[in-house]
C-alpha cells in the first residue's frame, strides 16, 4: 500500500480501492514532542477504544469507519476532507483552558464565572476550538467568531452542535463506569456527499482527559487516565527538562512508561468494560 501521511501518533496508507487503512502507533507526544520511548500497546489501546466510541455515538454523528484492520492497532477508513479547525469541549477547567481563564476571565471567548479553580465543573459544557496547527507547532485556541470567519457561520453551528452533543454523549456514559469526561477533541471532516463525519479517533485517552470520579477534588491537578501523567513529569524536577528551553524533553524512564500503558489500560477497561487483549 502507498505511505501517504504520518502524524504524531498514526500513519495512514491507500488500500487501492478508494479507503485508507489508518494504524496508530505506540508513539506518544506532549508539549508538541514525539516522546521516546514508545509505550506498549499505546496504539492497540487506542484504536479498539475509538471503535468502542464510533459504535456508542453512530446515532449522534456519522463516522468514517470502514471496516476493521486485520490486527488491533489498524482501521480501514473512508477518506475525508477535514475541517481547519480543531473542536474541543470542556465540561471542567484544567490544562491550556485553565491558564486562559486566569488570563482572560474566559475560554476561547467564552466568558466564565468568577473563581473557578484547576477541576472546577462548568456550568454547562462548552466550545472551545482551536487552530490546527502544522505538525510541530502549536494549537492556538480561537473564538467562535473566527470558526465562523474560517468556515462559514453554517458550519461553525454544525461543528459546535456535533462537538457538543459527542462531548455529552461521552461524558454520560463514562460517568456510569465512574469516570469524569473534563474535556475532549475531535476530528471533523466531510465524505464524499459533503456529509460532516467524525473522523481520527475519539473519546480516548490521547484525545481527551479521563478523571477517576470518586477523586474528584476541584482545587488540585486530578489523577488522570490520560497522557497527564507524562506531562506531569516532564515538567517535574525529575525530568529536569525547561520547556521554554527549545531543547527536546529527555528519554521517558521506564517506570513512566509502565504507569503511563497501565493508565491507559484502565481507561479502555473501566469505560468499555471490556478486558484489553492485545
Amino acid at each position: 500500500m502507498k505511505h501517504v501521511h504520518s502524524g504524531k501518533v498514526r500513519d495512514l496508507y491507500e488500500t487501492g480501492d478508494g479507503l485508507l487503512l489508518m494504524v496508530a502507533s505506540d508513539r506518544i507526544s506532549a508539549f508538541d514532542y514525539v516522546l521516546e520511548p514508545d509505550i506498549p500497546d499505546k496504539g492497540a489501546i487506542l484504536t479498539q477504544m475509538s471503535l468502542w466510541w464510533f459504535d456508542q455515538l453512530k446515532d449522534v454523528v456519522p463516522n468514517h469507519v470502514a471496516a476493521r484492520g486485520d490486527d488491533l492497532r489498524s482501521v480501514v477508513v473512508r477518506p475525508l476532507r477535514m475541517v481547519q479547525v480543531e473542536c474541543v469541549a470542556r465540561g471542567y477547567l484544567t490544562g491550556g483552558g485553565l491558564n486562559e481563564y486566569r488570563a482572560t476571565g474566559a475560554v476561547s471567548g467564552v466568558p466564565l464565572p468568577e473563581g473557578l479553580v484547576d477541576g472546577s465543573r462548568l456550568p454547562e459544557p462548552i466550545f472551545t476550538p482551536s487552530s490546527k496547527a502544522p505538525v510541530g507547532q502549536h494549537d492556538e485556541p480561537i473564538s467562535y467568531e473566527q470558526v465562523v470567519a474560517e468556515v462559514g457561520a453554517e458550519t461553525a453551528e454544525r461543528l459546535r452542535e456535533i462537538t457538543l452533543a459527542v462531548y455529552r454523549r461521552g461524558a454520560d456514559l463514562a460517568a456510569g463506569r465512574g469516570i469524569i469526561v473534563a474535556d475532549t477533541k475531535i476530528e471533523l471532516g466531510w465524505d464524499s456527499d459533503g456529509v460532516l463525519t467524525l473522523g481520527d479517533e475519539v473519546l480516548t485517552s490521547d484525545s481527551s482527559r479521563f478523571w477517576p470520579a470518586d477523586e474528584w477534588q476541584p482545587g488540585r491537578s486530578q489523577l488522570s487516565f490520560d497522557k497527564q501523567f507524562v506531562r506531569d513529569w516532564l515538567l517535574s524536577p525529575e525530568s529536569g527538562w525547561d520547556k521554554s528551553s527549545g531543547n527536546p524533553p529527555p528519554r521517558l524512564p521506564d517506570h513512566v512508561v509502565e504507569r503511563t500503558r497501565q493508565r491507559y489500560l484502565e481507561a479502555y477497561e473501566r469505560v468499555t468494560g471490556v478486558p484489553f487483549s492485545g
